[in-house]
């Protein structure tokens, strides 16, 4: 396949804390250097693009030294942390932004869907939106009479086509807005996250065209999405960002798996954020083997034991109803297990000043993937200790059936312990 999109060494620097490049004298030195064939000073400074660090400079590198190549219908899902440069680099792809240093090199018209009304004007109806954003595409107006009733159809918006933009609720206009800038026939389409705004059957139906856009007629697909289970259905590579940096690239799981442990695989948890009244509060979770060693990575099939490691602020604990509970999700959050010690009709009291609890998974059913574990402890409806995707862990292919085979994980979300007859 031909390359279709390059990116070269393209950064982004913005002045925090003001509208624009800064003060006159500011503009006077870039003036001055680029008067004497000089780079521009600025350049040489500015903090790396941390959101939560506090601002110790004047300028800040949104994105340093992104370089990467798209081929002609490849699906690229670009991901990361908010705040890591994602819609920056979609906007200098766009050409909504102009890029501080590097060049884009592009084949083909560009549609962007980059936030809720891009491109709309609020005062045209819905049907003069379409011809104007085909006309900024560079499409003839038969052109876009030709595909204008498969526009409206595909948005759902027949009703209210007539009717100006600024009428519309968000989800109206992003289903408009997708519709446009799928069917007006671009060599690449760039979605930001707004397809979080539409509803679940507008979601599938624009996962549908862009799968169809890509495999059906050739065409590129750059998607940012949070949205792991879209990203990895959609995408087959993927681009990490963090902190303004590429910080690995290549097969859509892989990247998804170094960005959901990055995220969440940490070990000390007293640095992830509790619900709770912490009288009793969790400290450290081991998953164990059948020996009671702790593992890292799981079988699928194999005998675990999950720890909870906890210190017990109470003097009292007498009279305490204590339940704790499991909760396993896959990286698109979806609940895979749910599990509390009342259903074995267990509750705790009398607890030492520093104790474990465990529950024994038997044979864990879950084929090769990342998974997240959230934990609580609750005693007669109050939280003692909570946290959601407290530690991540990672479950490898392994012979669930005792057959010698390693069944494809691909192929579903759980492994079922069944006989045939």
């Amino acid at each position: 396949m031909s390359i279709i999109l390059k990116a070269e060494n393209i950064s982004k620097q913005y002045r925090l804390g003001q509208v624009g490049t800064g003060t006159l004298g500011h503009d006077l030195n870039r003036w001055w250097a680029g008067l004497r064939g000089k780079e521009d000073p600025y350049l040489k400074v500015g903090a790396v693009n941390d959101r939560s660090a506090k601002a110790t400079e004047d300028y800040v590198w949104a994105l340093r030294d992104i370089d990467f190549v798209v081929k002609t219908g490849e699906v690229l899902g670009i991901i990361g942390k908010n705040g890591a440069g994602k819609t920056t680099l979609l906007k200098i792809l766009s050409r909504v932004t102009s890029p501080t240093t590097g060049t884009i090199k592009t084949r083909g018209r560009i549609a962007s869907l980059l936030e809720v009304g891009t491109g709309f004007h609020g005062e045209l109806t819905g049907k003069e939106n379409i011809f104007m954003n085909g006309a900024i595409l560079g499409m003839t107006k038969p052109e876009i009479k030709r595909k204008l009733d498969e526009i409206i159809d595909f948005s759902g918006c027949e009703m209210y086509i007539d009717t100006p933009v600024k009428r519309y609720s968000s989800g109206m206009t992003v289903r408009l807005g997708f519709a446009v800038a799928a069917h007006l026939e671009p060599e690449i389409l760039v979605v930001d996250e707004v397809l979080a705004v539409g509803d679940v059957e507008f979601q599938k139906k624009a996962i549908g065209k862009m799968q169809d856009l890509s495999i059906g007629q050739g065409r590129t697909v750059l998607f940012v999405s949070h949205n792991m289970a879209s990203v990895q259905k959609l995408c087959s590579n993927g681009i990490l960002l963090e902190n303004g940096k590429i910080s690995y690239e290549g097969n859509v799981d892989k990247t998804i798996d170094k960005y959901l442990r990055g995220n969440n695989a940490i070990s000390d948890i007293s640095k992830k954020k509790r619900i709770g009244n912490g009288l009793i509060k969790i400290r450290k979770i081991e998953i164990v083997n059948s020996s009671n060693i702790p593992i890292k990575e799981v079988y699928s099939g194999q005998d675990i034991k999950i720890v909870l490691h906890y210190s017990n602020l109470l003097i009292n604990t007498a009279t305490l109803n204590l339940i704790p509970s499991i909760k396993i999700t896959n990286s698109a959050g979806v609940n895979l297990i749910n599990h509390h010690s009342r259903l074995n009709e267990v509750s705790y009291s009398h607890l030492p000043e520093n104790g474990m609890f465990s529950i024994s998974i038997n044979k864990i059913p879950l084929p090769s993937a990342i998974y997240n574990l959230t934990y609580s402890l609750i005693s007669y409806g109050d939280y003692l200790d909570g946290m959601e995707d407290a530690i991540t862990f990672q479950v490898i292919d392994g012979d669930f059936y005792g057959s010698g085979e390693v069944p494809p994980s691909s192929h579903s979300l759980f492994l079922l312990d069944a006989n045939w007859d």
